[in-house]
């Protein structure tokens, strides 16, 4: 497979002569960006805790000259989550009392797993985003902007329906309107009820704001003109001669850049500890590709020695995508890759039920290794990564279960590390900082899992075969159909982005630790034109969630001070 070798990666660590960082309590973000050397007139305030970084400014930077980028990924999840982005936090925070300018690129948290299942997505504990409620919830709007951009394009597409404008066939729509709540209702609905006055009746469905193309999109720009050119892009459908239309064709693309100007400048907020943090877009990496801004990614690069970033889910998903998807088409590649892993999880592939996740059991740690250990051989092999597991450290941990996570790693000649940053912030991920340094003297040469010359059908197969250990992936008919449409109307260079369940390797959540000759099973193929990438989407996946039983807005309120309670 073809190799990239990482820029900067000849160039030393950056030195810490200086005084190691002392944690401080939360700042005004003026002080935050201060730090950061950004001069006062870029900073665009939304209140004295948070502000959009003027790309105007941004533009002008290049990587700093021997700065590294690490990026943070995890082994698959249990229903909880093994704490990926408090580790990326903590990792900062611990870098920063080493006395490294460390910068953090993050996603922006999806109001529907708050409100579901997971909670947040700030971290935790002593590492922690902050303002946390905020940025849980509306944040800067860039949400409610990629979802109000994504629906006057589809507000557009039906409206060209209705006055016969352009000879759009309705059978071939794939637009989906956008909403950033689980709402499984939604997930296929008709539209253009009403008789003459209700316009032309068809199927249709919503995607999550965090799986609509506009979101992958978005998170794909470089810069203003990037975006709407790449929006201008986005085909939502066919004529009846089967050519493509686009946004372009229906006058769309800059209104919906108009809609996205603002939010397209990065936010900065920071941790508990005061490091500096870009949370930007957010794209999910079960059914998106789950990284996020390529902007708050090179904004990092630019502004710190040490740039931490994470994707999403387990090392199956978001990081194959940062790889084969983001990094190829952004040239951002990692010098170092940091693999979370937690006994709990272990325990979990090993076979222990969630109840008993808390109950000391090294067998069943041992029983779950090869989960991790596919993960790891993945990232050296696959990826060219150069790896370190940081173990998120729970109290019921014993040492014999992590000494088991140590012995089984020496074997791959990877580093292990313990971190406490939850409960102890910066100072608990001193260990796993001093790690990350000592890692970063040995960079990565990123490859891919398939070369981008390979067909669409050859490139999932490749992902099955060398990331997911399955035997192949199986199209359904019209999922093969839309494939070879896709080929012949010159799509086959862009890779390939697999939509399935974080859960497990394979398509099927039940099928726990490290599966192997599965068959993954391809339903729909879906055109994202605009983030440059073929979505395939898997087994039951589905791009509108739904809530759980009990949902987490069941345990959300606000107290008669306007504090909000029950966040997790």
């Amino acid at each position: 497979m073809s190799q990239t070798r990482n820029a900067a990666s000849n160039s030393p660590i950056p030195s810490t002569s200086a005084a190691p960082i002392a944690p401080r309590a939360e700042q005004p973000i003026a002080q935050v960006a201060e730090k950061l050397g950004i001069p006062d007139r870029y900073v665009l305030r939304y209140g004295h805790d948070k502000a959009k970084i003027d790309l105007d400014y941004l533009a002008d930077l290049a990587p700093k000259q021997g700065a590294k980028l690490v990026l943070v990924t995890a082994i698959s999840p249990t229903p909880a989550g093994e704490g990926k982005t408090t580790t990326s936090i903590g990792l900062a925070d611990g870098l920063r009392r080493l006395g490294y300018n460390a910068v953090l690129a993050l996603r922006e948290p999806s109001m529907g797993p708050v409100f579901g299942m997971k909670g947040g997505a700030t971290g935790g504990g002593r590492a922690a985003l902050t303002p946390a409620d905020q940025i849980n919830l509306h944040f800067t709007g860039d949400f409610a902007a990629i979802a109000e951009a994504n629906n006057l394009l589809a507000a557009m597409v039906d409206n060209a329906l209705h006055f016969g404008t352009v000879p759009l066939d309705p059978r071939t729509v794939s637009i989906r309107r956008a909403l950033d709540v689980n709402d499984r209702a939604l997930r296929a609905i008709v539209t253009g009820l009403g008789g003459r006055t209700g316009g032309v009746p068809r199927e249709t469905g919503f995607a999550i704001t965090a799986a609509s193309q506009v979101m992958a999109t978005f998170c794909m720009a470089t810069s203003l003109s990037d975006l709407k050119r790449r929006l201008g892009a986005i085909v939502v459908g066919n004529t009846y001669d089967g050519a493509a239309v686009t946004a372009n064709d229906l006058g769309a693309a800059g209104a919906m850049t108009a809609i996205l100007r603002d939010a397209l400048a990065p936010n900065l907020v920071q941790t508990l500890e005061g490091t500096p943090a870009f949370v930007h877009g957010g794209p999910f990496a079960n059914i998106a590709h789950g990284c996020n801004s390529v902007i708050a990614t090179q904004a990092a690069r630019s502004l710190g020695d040490i740039a931490i970033t994470e994707a999403g889910f387990g090392a199956d998903l978001g990081a194959e995508k940062f790889f084969d998807v983001m990094g190829r088409q952004a040239g951002i590649a990692p010098d170092l890759t940091v693999v979370v892993a937690t006994v709990r999880a272990l325990k979990y592939h090993g076979g222990v039920a969630l109840a008993d996740l808390e109950v000391p059991d090294v067998e069943r740690v041992r029983a779950g290794m090869p989960n991790l250990l596919r993960h790891v051989r993945n990232l050296q092999e696959v990826f060219g990564q150069h790896v370190i597991v940081a173990i998120n450290q729970f109290a019921a941990d014993t040492d014999e279960e992590i000494r088991a996570v140590a012995e089984a790693m020496r074997g791959l000649g990877v580093a292990v590390a313990t971190s406490s940053h939850f409960a102890d912030g910066g100072a608990g991920a001193i260990k796993l900082a001093h790690a990350v340094v000592a890692g970063l003297s040995e960079p990565s040469r990123t490859s891919y899992a398939y070369d981008g010359g390979l067909s669409l059908e050859e490139k999932a197969n490749a992902v099955v075969q060398r990331v997911y250990g399955g035997e192949r992936a199986v199209f359904s008919a019209a999922a093969l159909r839309e494939l070879q449409r896709l080929e012949a109307a010159g799509w086959g260079s862009a890779p390939v982005c697999i939509a399935k369940t974080q859960y497990s390797f394979s398509t099927d959540a039940n099928q726990l630790g490290a599966p192997s000759g599965f068959d993954v099973p391809i339903r729909e193929v879906r055109l994202s034109a605009g983030a440059g990438f073929v979505v395939l989407v898997a087994g039951s996946i589905m791009t509108m969630p739904g809530l759980p039983r009990h949902p987490a807005a069941v345990d959300i309120s606000v107290d008669s001070e306007g504090v909000i309670t029950g966040m997790h």
